[in-house]
């Protein structure tokens, strides 16, 4: 596609990040138009259309794969969706940029990335992990220089209180219905993890607690068994000596922590999300913080970078499918462990 054409765009869920980021993002882009939306429901449709000027509403998405005006697809439905609707726009020749979580579990990836190696012609992007852009490149080249020594042990910390109180709603993450095997922010941060060391683990040990075994669920009319981990402990063997080890909980009360820390027989990097901090304590010598250099720092560039996909054929690379592929067979690991008791997984 030329640089000059118009590229004409269906957004097909327009959820919190839909219209915080993708609808505005998209918009701001010259020769970008955003032609239909279709949410939920008519008026969630005909809101978000008024809201930000969209001409059309549709009534399904399918709809919205079948229009031939329509050259690409934004899609913001809860995982459950992500797979039927994009290997449909494939098919029908449209290029993709789904929202995380890939898919509902590794099957569903594994058939969206099929579907896309179909078409290599057009783009098939997932929304990446962002919150750790500003530091990625700094942690990388701290990484590649091999000051930390060997490898040892990477840990992640995510805790947050979206189910502490059992007497709230079940949430969207909280149903397997929507979300399949995703377990709270279990697949999007280890994203960042597979993103700094470009390699996957070997095996997988998982144990978590459902606590609320029963949450009210408007749209089912009741109660429904709530069957996704509120809290979650895991352990990955990489086989060469460096493993990876987390707590994910919903349980926590208060404002939560979130880190993430890098160790080495030579030293340690720590990243704090919840004070925006870098932290290197090397053997020998004092914790410093650690500023990324200006041209190492990233931002949110998702719709920016779609578009360039399109016309420029820039490969995608936050995130394509097949490291899409690679998180959803680590989610689908864990899942399989917690179910099994904590049994160790071997992943393919």
């Amino acid at each position: 596609m030329a640089i000059s054409e118009n590229i004409r765009i269906g957004v097909i869920g327009a959820g919190t990040n839909t219209k915080l980021k993708h609808i505005p993002g998209l918009q701001s882009i010259e020769g970008v138009s955003i032609d239909v939306v279709c949410n939920r429901s008519e008026s969630s449709s005909r809101k978000a259309a008024d809201e930000f000027g969209i001409g059309r509403i549709a009534s399904s998405w399918e709809e919205v794969v079948a229009d031939d005006s329509i050259n690409a697809v934004c899609i913001g439905t809860w995982p459950y969706l992500h797979a039927p609707i994009t290997i449909a726009a494939l098919k029908a020749g449209k290029h993709v940029l789904t929202e995380a979580r890939m898919a509902m579990n590794e099957k569903e990836a594994e058939e969206m990335l099929n579907a896309s190696l179909s078409r290599p012609e057009v783009v098939a992007q997932i929304v990446p992990s962002p919150f750790t852009l500003k530091w990625d490149q700094t942690i990388m080249k701290i990484l590649e220089s091999g000051e930390l020594g060997d490898l040892r042990e990477i840990s992640v910390i995510k805790t947050l209180p979206m189910n502490a109180n059992e007497r709230d709603p079940m949430n969207w993450r909280q149903n397997i219905e929507y979300s399949g095997n995703n377990t709270m922010m279990l697949g999007i941060y280890y994203e960042v993890v597979q993103r700094w060391i470009q390699r996957s683990p070997s095996r997988l040990w998982s144990y978590g607690r459902i606590f609320s075994k029963n949450r009210d669920n408007a749209e089912a009319g009741g109660l429904r068994a709530v069957k996704i981990p509120e809290s979650l402990i895991f352990v990955a063997d990489y086989g060469d000596g460096l493993q990876l080890t987390g707590i994910m909980s919903g349980v926590e009360f208060g404002s939560g922590r979130d880190e993430y820390a890098i160790s080495g027989a030579k030293g340690t990097i720590r990243l704090d999300l919840k004070t925006g901090t870098l932290y290197r304590s090397l053997i020998d010598e004092e914790e410093q913080i650690v500023e990324p250099q200006e041209e190492d720092v990233a931002d949110w560039n998702v719709e920016a970078d779609f578009i360039a996909s399109i016309r420029e054929g820039k490969p995608v690379s936050l995130t394509n499918f097949a490291d899409g592929l690679k998180y959803m067979k680590f989610t689908d690991a864990a899942r399989n462990s917690f179910n099994a008791g904590g049994e160790w997984i071997t992943l393919s």
